[in-house]
């Protein structure tokens, strides 16, 4: 009689083992499948080089006098520039921004970009009802279906088409998190009244639980872009208002670039329901400078080949918000090595809207890439007074020409390894041009403080990592729940 239930337990434990392991391999399998599943088509674009003459650099800085912020400005132009190109606009206007809002609860008065930038587009479909406007964006910008915010409600009821990003065929960035989504939470009915209060900000439209899982998935349409007829802008700014005091560098072009934009966001457009876009008709044209239109890991790829190729007496100059992608790191590490002049500034990741932050990832790696060089690679912070140095922009100069990297990618795996979707503009430039010796001289200002101060040394944010942090920094890497 005692045998019995030792049976009965004994089969109950073989069910219980066998559907953990099928679990167990639904899991794995569902991991593997989004981690490296087909992108969509025309994702991970690299155009061809076409030559131009027209490529103009727009920069957004905020600074002050000292630490405290004493005298601060703003000087603030990429907008400026938007604005006028959806004024001066003719035949269409192709926008692609991740983030647009006007939520913060930080007591400041930021520039009210989703306001005026809404109202520009509403009022310039209004005028001119046959130019077809299209908007393309995150699902973010809805709480991921908990809501429509009233921007997009305004541009959308005077005919401007918007396309949220279908991120659900992209591959997964956080895949531990992302495996229970696919096989559980995704089930869950995203409609409804929201009622969990956004993190966005206090005053924003409240989520659903299901918008909530959503977005812990950490995946986006994370390009900033805008095409007209006439020219296209990337850059690295959010119409976003509380970001309005971020530093932020675009850059403006015309001629047949525009075309491979334009190719690279109907891909995402009609992935996602969307429309296709126009085109420009434009020839092939001289120039003076070499532009590339780059997404995703493409951005990587040609990076790492322009780094590899840099020698000794060679010169870089890079800002950055965020720098974790190993592979870059260690490119960067040994070109130091090897005698390239190398200047980085970078945002101390010490605060995000308001929020204090830890510093990853930005000081675990400059610690590794200092100790690493021997104090060759050259480093300072922004000084961040408000907002963010948000820049992600390099600029590599040798003997024959200089490259210039530009636009969305910040340098991490998930901006560079096919996971959000991103666009830069490559850019090959005469050493004595326009654009070369302007963002040099960019450069020169922030490292040299030459009318406030702009950076800080290195010493200011670089601490030595305490056990707890650098541990914490490794796991993050290890399982990929990361936010950057």
């Amino acid at each position: 009689m005692a045998k019995k239930p030792r049976k009965e337990w004994s089969k109950r434990k073989r069910i219980i083992m066998g559907s953990i392991g099928v679990f167990a391999l639904i899991y794995i399998a569902v991991i593997l499948w989004h981690t490296f599943k087909p992108l969509p088509e025309g994702i991970s674009y690299k155009g061809e080089l076409h030559k131009t003459d027209n490529i103009e650099m727009i920069t957004d800085l905020t600074f002050a006098q000292d630490k405290k912020g004493t005298g601060m400005v703003h000087e603030l132009n990429i907008f400026d520039e938007v604005y006028q190109m959806i004024e001066e606009a003719e035949d269409f206007i192709v926008v692609d921004f991740f983030l647009f809002d006007g939520f913060y609860d930080e007591k400041e008065d930021f520039p009210k970009i989703a306001d005026t930038l809404s109202s520009k587009l509403a009022d310039k479909k209004k005028e001119n009802p046959d130019m077809p406007i299209i908007f393309i964006t995150d699902p973010l910008n809805r709480g991921y279906g908990s809501y429509e915010n009233e921007w997009f409600k305004k541009m959308r009821e005077a005919g401007v088409e918007i396309v949220y990003t279908d991120l659900d065929p992209l591959r997964d960035s956080t895949p531990v998190y992302s495996g229970i989504y696919r096989i559980f939470f995704q089930w869950f009915d995203i409609g409804g009244k929201g009622w969990i209060d956004n993190a966005m900000a206090s005053d924003a439209p409240k989520m659903t639980v299901a918008s909530y899982m959503t977005l812990l998935n950490v995946k986006a349409n994370h390009r900033k872009a805008v095409i007209t007829e006439k020219e296209g802008m990337v850059t690295s700014s959010n119409p976003h208002d509380a970001s309005g005091f971020h530093g932020n560098i675009a850059l403006k072009v015309s001629g047949p670039v525009l075309n491979d934009i334009l190719e690279a966001e109907e891909a995402v457009s009609q992935y996602s329901g969307g429309p296709k876009l126009p085109r420009v008709d434009v020839e092939k044209s001289d120039g003076q400078y070499e532009v590339q239109y780059l997404t995703e890991k493409k951005i990587l790829d040609a990076l790492l080949a322009d780094l590899e190729n840099t020698k000794k007496g060679d010169k870089i100059w890079l800002g950055m918000f965020f720098i974790a992608k190993r592979d870059i790191v260690t490119t960067l590490i040994d070109a130091a090595n090897r005698g390239v002049e190398i200047n980085v500034i970078l945002d101390p990741n010490e605060n995000s809207f308001g929020q204090q932050k830890s510093g990853l990832p930005n000081r675990p790696v400059v610690q590794e890439m200092v100790e690493d060089t021997e104090g060759k690679m050259n480093v300072r912070w922004y000084n961040t007074v408000i907002g963010q140095y948000h820049t992600k922009a390099i600029w590599i100069q040798n003997e024959e020409h200089t490259i210039i990297s530009n636009g969305s990618g910040n340098y991490t795996d998930r901006t560079l390894d096919n996971y959000n979707l991103e666009a830069n503009l490559r850019v090959i430039a005469p050493n004595d041009s326009k654009l070369a010796t302007e963002m040099e001289s960019y450069f020169e200002r922030l490292w040299n403080n030459e009318d406030a101060m702009y950076t800080v040394e290195l010493e200011e944010f670089q601490d030595e990592f305490t056990v707890w942090q650098r541990g914490l920094y490794t796991i993050q890497k290890l399982f990929k729940v990361t936010t950057y």
